[in-house]
């Protein structure tokens, strides 16, 4: 007990207390500027991200992709810069910094994953292999890019399923998204039939379909009868379509393809078969 009379009696108490005042002082104007750099910097970006947006060069998936990732990286700049000046109030921060890396050395090894994510996706950001809203296929996932970051890739696949595909992974990526799309559209008929016949009904379909048909941006041809055998004769039509519009194109061609033949009773099988393909140019 009388030690410790002692030491509160040796406590400069004037001096403790200006101390705790100045360090509170030091803390409040830190996290003051800490919420007025994060809205500055935030609204600076949004506003370069508008007029970014404007180039008529610039998808709008591209700028909301790296809108995203230069928020998050300068949200976590300002916090580990903010959370350092903070320390220095309580403790010596070069001893814990010179300690981290120390520490960064022995867990480099095991973190070779993590550094070969952020390298793989630095360059997909790099060479815009894709961009936000993509339609895409990595391996077996086929679906929408949701979010693209510096460690892993989020696809949406068409039934819902959210993938997440860490970005060393990413070996060979389709990109559909980009320029119009192929419609090829196989059509059964029977092998009993004018082949001339139907070609020419099938070409007038096609001549009015890319008058009507907004979304054809290159008339589809018919190319003539790709195969015969016991059962079926298979005439091809091939075009191009608005990237995202063709599977539209390619029902609308085979209705109407199906309903031409019909009323000039060229004899159908009960079934159509039909493909589609991106632009490779």
């Amino acid at each position: 007990m009388n030690l410790l009379k002692k030491w509160f009696s040796s406590i400069d108490w004037d001096q403790f207390w200006n101390h705790i005042i100045s360090v509170g002082i030091k803390i409040a104007i830190l996290i003051a500027l800490y919420f007025i750099f994060r809205v500055v910097g935030n609204k600076i970006i949004r506003s370069f991200f508008r007029k970014y947006r404007q180039q008529q060069a610039v998808s709008v998936g591209r700028a909301d992709t790296l809108e995203s990732l230069i928020s998050n990286f300068y949200g976590y700049v300002l916090f580990f810069t903010f959370a350092i000046l903070l320390l220095q109030n309580f403790m010596d921060v070069t001893a814990i910094i010179a300690s981290a890396g120390v520490a960064s050395l022995a867990i480099a090894f095991g973190a070779q994953g993590l550094v070969s994510d952020v390298v793989t996706g630095f360059f997909i950001l790099l060479e815009r292999q894709l961009d936000v809203g993509d339609t895409i296929t990595i391996g077996l996932v086929n679906g929408t890019v949701e979010a693209l970051g510096l460690r892993t890739t989020q696809v949406r696949d068409f039934d819902g399923t959210l993938h997440f595909i860490p970005n060393r992974q990413i070996m060979v990526v389709s990109n559909h998204s980009r320029g119009n799309m192929r419609v090829m559209v196989d059509i059964q008929i029977s092998p009993h039939e004018d082949p001339e016949k139907a070609i020419k009904i099938i070409g007038e379909v096609c001549d009015v379909a890319a008058k009507e048909n907004k979304n054809i941006v290159e008339p589809p041809v018919v190319l003539g009868v790709q195969n015969i055998d016991a059962t079926n004769m298979i005439i091809r039509v091939v075009g191009k379509a608005v990237n995202g519009e063709q599977y539209s194109v390619q029902r609308d061609l085979l209705k109407d393809i199906r309903e031409a033949l019909a009323e000039n009773e060229i004899e159908l099988p009960l079934n159509f078969v039909s493909t589609f393909g991106p632009n490779n140019n």
